[in-house]
């Protein structure tokens, strides 16, 4: 039996991964090719466990099968089983929810979110394959406790954001603070750590909260509010689409900077994101600040 607090990341990237499907940018070609140390990352997804067997999944990414595959912690262990307790969902991104789809084989596993973000789910008709006499969709309030795997206690908090870009109207408000988007504080062995794969903004609120934790994993999606038009891969910036960049006097890098984070990893990073490449600057400013920049199979115990 484990005596940390364990952490899996199961997938780095963000939305789309590295490569993304139909990208010819610089990264995706890379990655591709297996050039220039860059490695294929599938798309958001998190594991914590406290006990070594039983395992928490924050968001379930459209690539969770292959993730599950990838991670011999995360097989079955008799004819039909699954390590995995419940999965929590962050906000109703489709890299988010998606892969509710691909884990609905008959499988008793428990769900957590926000009533917002069960909404959503709920209003689509297609999650209906996922068989509620087996799942329990389980309803979270704000600064609730809940367990979401056994020695694991979880609870949820607002995070600046946007609702899903499915569910944007003519005026989008991208530092929302509610049930659409939210992060995760866990607590194990003594422990506490923070998930947080998308953050429009560092609020004083959101800065003490996290102050002095064992660890975090933070947004890292652009390392420039500019970066998607700049690359010619979008026309938005990271703000408008609901991610504070990495660098910059604003970023995250200089927020965290006077927190007393032991441990800090970077995720859901966008195919785009320079800190990919090992050879760059980006990274080279990103490691100097005692960053780390997460991937797939990244496990961390504290």
């Amino acid at each position: 039996m484990t005596e940390y607090l364990r952490a899996l990341v199961l997938g780095a990237a963000a939305g789309g991964g590295l490569p993304q499907w139909n990208c010819g940018c610089e990264n995706c070609m890379d990655a591709r090719a297996g050039n220039a140390g860059l490695v294929p990352q599938t798309q958001s997804s998190i594991a914590f466990t406290s006990d070594g067997c039983d395992w928490a999944v924050f968001n379930a990414s459209p690539d969770i099968r292959q993730q599950l595959l990838d991670n011999a912690v995360l097989h079955p262990r008799s004819l039909r089983d699954t390590p995995v307790a419940s999965v929590t969902l962050t906000n109703g991104d489709i890299d988010h929810i998606a892969g509710l789809l691909v884990i609905r084989e008959k499988q008793p596993f428990n769900v957590f979110a926000t009533r917002e973000i069960i909404s959503v789910i709920s209003a689509n008709p297609v999650f209906n394959v996922v068989d509620r006499n087996l799942v329990a969709i389980n309803e979270v309030s704000l600064g609730q406790s809940y367990e979401p795997a056994p020695g694991l206690t979880a609870e949820l908090f607002a995070v600046p954001g946007k609702v899903p870009l499915y569910l944007e109207g003519e005026q989008v408000q991208t530092d929302l603070e509610g049930e659409q988007t939210v992060g995760v504080k866990l607590t194990g062995r003594g422990k506490t750590a923070y998930y947080i794969p998308g953050c429009a903004l560092m609020t004083p609120a959101l800065a003490e909260r996290m102050r002095g934790a064992d660890l975090v994993f933070f947004d890292g999606t652009v390392f420039t509010d500019t970066e998607m038009i700049d690359t010619g891969t979008g026309v938005k910036t990271g703000r408008r689409m609901g991610h504070m960049p990495v660098s910059g006097n604003d970023g995250s890098i200089a927020a965290f900077s006077s927190l007393d984070v032991a441990m800090r990893v970077f995720v859901h990073i966008n195919n785009t994101n320079p800190m990919w490449r090992p050879d760059s600057t980006a990274r080279r400013e990103v490691e100097a600040s005692g960053w780390q920049i997460g991937y797939d199979g990244m496990e961390v115990a504290i």
